[in-house]
């Protein structure tokens, strides 16, 4: 959520940052809406002195005799005059406070502009994708004739856009998640271990909600419970209504978890294989920051899912996103993007976002400033260190060879228990 202050006393420059993402922000109705919520609530304020001061009176009159109906009457008025003033300044608030939660983050003044992903700026490309002396099959090909991805059992165990996965496919994808969790906890990060489900308080901390509820898969009222499209709702939520010890920051958190997605706003995208599934899995990095910090925090989780990729020897660029691409929540966000043979492209594998004080306004989430003693708003950041999934896919497609065996990439050998070909 966007700082109060400065819609209210800078709507314009609100709005004209806000169209650096391409978001139409109406200045004049939202002044004109707190306008009028500064008018009722000095009414109201009014109307509450005036009832005080004449129900003192009452007491006052009583005791001397006098006839108090009149007052009375009068007080019973003012009541009623305040309990409508109220209720309109009720109202107004409201409508102020969904047209604040609908806001998306303020750009970064680094952030590139730009309309969609065309736009985005390549910061660099690191490895260099294969040659390969046969035809080059896609992940879903491969899979299958291994006997490790089956989509049809999928589809008819749930439907469209969920995969089983089957013996030593289903081992890559655990040594996958497994040696990444390990690699980022042996840098400083911990580990955790945290619900799949989250309510509806946590979504609308970290900005899922009330924007992307239809991306969301929600359970059975009357709880009002989420299964969780991303660790980073429980994890950055840890601290949500806590005031963190300033010596303790950054706080770093790696957390393993399934992540489900409607994918509501990806109808007829990427309908083949792994790349969009309502149900995968991630290796999540979080970060709790001071925000003098923040900046750095961001270029070391990008460094630090990088890293993995770097590992894996697999092709891959930075990219950095602009505004009109990037996420609801972040400020600014680094794209990881791997190389995908049978694509001839490369697709996203990581995001890596900076979302400043956004979230955790939102979420009352603060530290205590050792200087002045006051509580301040930390820094939160979030990013897949990566999404096991598309590594899994960008794995198979990358290590396969000409007699349908695909080879184990080095720093997986140990954990698949020494195999080194994956053969059909």
């Amino acid at each position: 959520m966007l700082d109060p202050r400065l819609l209210r006393n800078d709507p314009e420059d609100v709005a004209r940052r806000l169209a650096r993402r391409g978001f139409v922000f109406d200045a004049a109705a939202y002044a004109d809406l707190d306008a009028r919520r500064k008018t009722l609530q000095t009414r109201a304020e009014e109307l509450q002195a005036e009832r005080n001061t004449r129900s003192k009176s009452i007491g006052k009159a009583k005791a001397a005799g006098e006839d108090i109906e009149p007052l009375k009457a009068a007080v019973a008025g003012l009541g009623e005059q305040l309990d409508a003033a109220k209720a309109e300044l009720a109202t107004v608030a409201g409508e102020l406070e969904a047209i604040q939660a609908g806001l998306p983050n303020l750009p970064d003044a680094a952030m590139p502009d730009g309309a969609d992903e065309a736009d985005n700026v390549v910061l660099r490309e690191v490895g260099t994708p294969a040659s390969f002396e046969f035809p080059v099959r896609d992940h879903v090909e491969i899979g299958e004739s291994l006997g490790g991805l089956d989509a049809a059992t999928g589809a008819k165990i749930t439907g469209a856009r969920f995969t089983v996965m089957t013996g030593a496919v289903a081992r890559l994808h655990r040594a996958l998640i497994a040696y990444m969790v390990d690699a980022h906890v042996e840098t400083g990060y911990t580990e955790l271990n945290v619900p799949y489900i989250a309510n509806a308080d946590s979504l609308y901390g970290t900005g899922q909600l009330p924007k992307f509820g239809d991306d969301l898969f929600r359970l059975a009222e009357p709880d009002d419970y989420y299964l969780i499209p991303t660790a980073e709702v429980p994890v950055t939520n840890i601290v949500a209504d806590e005031i963190v010890d300033a010596a303790r920051l950054p706080l770093r958190y790696v957390a393993h978890t399934p992540c489900f997605r409607a994918e509501a706003g990806a109808a007829g995208r990427d309908v083949r294989g792994m790349i969009r599934q309502h149900q995968f899995e991630k290796v999540e990095l979080i970060n709790i920051a001071h925000p003098d910090d923040s900046d750095a925090c961001h270029e070391a989780m990008l460094a630090r899912a990088e890293a993995v990729l770097a590992a894996l020897e697999l092709p891959y660029r930075v990219v950095d996103l602009c505004g009109g691409d990037i996420g609801f929540a972040a400020a600014r966000t680094f794209d990881l993007e791997v190389w995908l043979p049978s694509q001839e492209t490369y697709r996203e594998i990581s995001s890596i976002s900076n979302a400043r004080d956004f979230q955790a306004r939102r979420m009352g989430a603060r530290y205590r400033d050792p200087e002045t003693g006051k509580p301040r708003l930390l820094h939160t950041l979030n990013g897949s260190g990566v999404a096991a999934g598309r590594a899994l896919v960008a794995v198979l497609e990358n290590y396969q060879q000409g007699d349908g065996t695909v080879r184990v990439p080095r720093v997986l050998v140990p954990y698949m228990g020494g195999l080194e070909v994956i053969a059909p």
